[in-house]
């Protein structure tokens, strides 16, 4: 994917403790994020997730690309690199992107759209981790989260499909409050960049199979946490 892969912003390589410049960063990549559909036929997807090793010394991300229509899996890469900043609420992209990105340049292939672990605008500044990859690469993303950064909803459903509008204070539309699975906790998706409101859960839903997380996060998410190499006791590469 490097032909759609722009530089990392500086606070990228070298994070030097400005945690307020970071967030004028973030207001202005956020200004840069499109909320219309502009993806064409998908035939490659991609997931990505974040873990750590070395309590926290070591950012682990994981990239899966997968058959759009099969899902089956075509690469897979992981990304290990030194932890470049501390977390910070509602600063993880800065911590975790320049990891993601190395994991998605060794797949090999550009995917049609990418499903990020965490949050697109539905972020206090409107530029979570999807919404962030998403303006930096150009490439269409959808964030799925596991849980509420900001925002209100009217009860779900609990039955699978079962969606509600995810508001901010201004009462603007951030995202959707998803029930995957018959009751399951629901998931939070935004859209992050080329992708619509509307779209984005339909993108979910539409590649969503037995599990609570849709295929590709769901991956990406089992790569990135070593659940694989504990359950086995082995390592993973």
């Amino acid at each position: 994917m490097s032909a759609n892969t722009r530089p990392e912003p500086p606070t990228f390589a070298d994070w030097n403790g400005d945690a307020a410049a970071a967030r004028e960063t973030q207001i202005q990549l956020a200004a840069r994020v499109r909320l219309e559909d502009d993806f064409g036929v998908l035939r490659l997807i991609a997931g990505v997730d974040v873990g750590f090793e070395e309590g926290g010394r070591i950012t682990r991300a994981a990239a899966v690309l997968l058959d759009a229509e099969t899902l089956e899996v075509q690469a897979q890469a992981l990304a290990r690199i030194p932890t470049r900043m501390p977390y910070i609420p509602g600063l993880l992209s800065f911590r975790e992107l320049p990891a993601v990105l190395q994991a998605l340049d060794a797949l090999g292939a550009t995917p049609d759209l990418v499903f990020s672990d965490g949050h697109g605008i539905a972020h206090p500044r409107g530029l979570g981790i999807a919404a962030h990859l998403g303006v930096i690469t150009g490439l269409p993303t959808v964030g799925v989260a596991k849980k509420i950064l900001t925002g209100v909803h009217e009860p779900v459903g609990e039955t699978r499909g079962e969606q509600a509008d995810l508001l901010d204070r201004q009462g603007r539309m951030i995202g959707t409050v998803l029930r995957s699975k018959d009751r399951v906790r629901p998931l939070i998706i935004s859209p992050g960049h080329r992708v619509s409101l509307t779209t984005a859960p339909e993108l979910v839903m539409r590649y969503v199979t037995r599990y609570r997380l849709p295929e590709p996060t769901r991956l990406a998410d089992r790569l990135a946490s070593r659940r694989d190499e504990k359950r086995t006791g082995g390592a993973a590469d």
